[in-house]
């Protein structure tokens, strides 16, 4: 049977996901592919420090060069993270003929085009499963299982750590910093949870399937991003109320050449199956022309999922080495598409603001929604006898412009104290009493 060698580009959680793999499933893999895959090199910091001791000593290096001047490495697969010196060694190895696996979300959104753009070139592939959503193999069912379709619609929990968070919030009706102390506790969240809770990881997976999933190139800049730090269990409470779960979402649309990318907190009924995805778990919500509404359910990291992934594409090379027809996971041609302005999308808006409780406030504000062409859906206003109140609005579609010219007047009126929380609904069908 074929050997194939490969080097790994780390050694940290997913790396050791994907040693541990080829230990425990060697024979399934080598039926799978048709070859015996050997790692032939790990590249660290530190050779000597102390580490899994089922990894032979002699395979770690602390210098590139002993991967990239062996001619019998075929395949590199960098799960080191970050954007340098990870960019360079894929550029390097690219430049030396090897088949690269990667998993580095961050390099992919921030300069992705550059590093498929030199694969093609040089005639090796690049594949990125592991990407986005950990072991869930949705890069593969995009770019291959649903290419006979137009892809209308991608909407997903892509990040474990705020789920976990919004779930224990809604459950236990705690707030955000307790339950991210105990996130951070359990090993869930990072000590800076920056990258997690501010939506910034789920915007550069975004940026990943919006460009596959659209046919186009996408920059991560051009995604609107906002974190859950500012849900509290009120908004929790009365998103109940009105029959919603809040979720931080990605959601990328596309018509007509125009595409939206955004990732917030959102308003999505009870009864979409995305509602129903708590703890750690991702999932993505895909709409085909063709297919109509799939969706890809599982767990989004973690050592043996996110692994799982990368072996997925090491063995997908392999099988498909002698015959370079397809190139990794970019198109021939990427079409120039637009991404519509924030200010232009349109949807519906869960509203609160606090309130001075006196006649005539409601009507006033009632009045400045209706002077920007902001309709509104249903009102609820709670407590009495207190000198500020909760006043919470739902709007009809509307456009998101007109939603913050009407804010921006509102909370300079002076019976408003501040404005709590505003938050998208997403597929709104669902209303009180209904």
């Amino acid at each position: 049977m074929k050997k194939v060698k490969i080097a790994l580009l780390g050694i940290g959680t997913v790396g050791g996901g994907v040693w541990e793999i080829f230990q425990t499933n060697k024979e399934e893999i080598s039926n799978n592919c048709g070859c015996q895959i050997e790692v032939a090199k790990i590249l660290v910091k530190d050779p000597a420090k102390k580490r899994d001791g089922s990894i032979p000593q002699h395979l770690f290096t602390s210098n590139f060069d002993d991967i990239i001047k062996d001619k019998e490495i075929d395949m590199v697969v960098e799960v080191m993270g970050g954007i340098e010196p990870a960019k360079q060694y894929i550029l390097t190895a690219i430049g030396e003929g090897k088949h690269i696996v990667t998993a580095n979300k961050a390099l992919l959104a921030n300069h992705g085009d550059e590093l498929l753009e030199a694969a093609k070139n040089k005639g090796v592939k690049l594949y990125y499963e592991a990407s986005v959503a950990g072991g869930i193999p949705i890069i593969h069912a995009i770019k291959e299982s649903l290419a006979g379709n137009k892809i209308q619609q991608i909407m997903g929990i892509l990040n474990g750590t705020t789920n976990y968070i919004l779930t224990k919030m809604t459950k236990d009706k705690v707030d955000f910093s307790e339950v991210l102390k105990e996130a951070q506790d359990k090993g869930y969240a990072e000590a800076d949870p920056t990258a997690d809770v501010e939506g910034y990881d789920a915007a550069h997976k975004l940026t990943v399937l919006a460009s596959l999933a659209f046919g186009a190139s996408v920059e991560f800049q051009e995604v609107y991003r906002e974190g859950i730090s500012k849900i509290t269990p009120i908004d929790i409470e009365y998103a109940q109320e009105l029959g919603y779960a809040i979720k931080l979402l990605a959601i990328g649309k596309e018509k007509e050449g125009v595409m939206e990318l955004r990732v917030h907190p959102t308003f999505i009924p009870e009864s979409h199956p995305l509602a129903s995805v708590n703890d750690s778990f991702n999932a993505v919500f895909v709409k085909g022309n063709a297919v109509g509404d799939l969706m890809f359910y599982g767990r989004g990291a973690g050592d043996l999922p996110t692994g799982s992934a990368v072996v997925g594409d090491i063995i997908a090379i392999v099988k498909d080495i002698e015959n370079v027809k397809i190139n990794g996971y970019y198109a021939h041609k990427k079409l120039e598409k637009k991404v519509k302005p924030m200010g232009h999308t349109e949807g519906e808006y869960y509203i609160r603001l606090i309130v001075k409780d006196k006649p005539g406030v409601l009507g006033a504000i009632a009045s400045l929604f209706g002077k920007n062409n902001v309709s509104i859906s249903s009102v609820i206003q709670k407590g009495e006898g207190i000198p500020e109140v909760s006043l919470v609005f739902i709007t009809h579609f509307t456009k998101e412009e007109n939603v913050q010219a009407a804010i921006n007047e509102i909370t300079n009126f002076q019976a408003v104290v501040e404005l709590a929380n505003l938050i998208r609904v997403e597929n709104g069908k669902k209303r009180m009493g209904a």
